[in-house]
């Protein structure tokens, strides 16, 4: 799976669990930056 399926797997899941980037973010002690990054598929950390 590359960085960018992986993101858009994390950002379909988030949606459906009807979460804003920054309440999932919150819920798992990162940034909503973070999370950004993970869905764009710019950062795998």
């Amino acid at each position: 799976m590359t960085s960018k399926e992986c993101g858009f797997f994390i950002a379909e899941l988030r949606k459906e669990d009807g979460l804003t980037q920054k309440e999932l973010a919150k819920k798992i002690n990162v940034s909503d930056k973070a999370v950004s990054r993970w869905e764009t598929g710019v950062s795998h950390s």
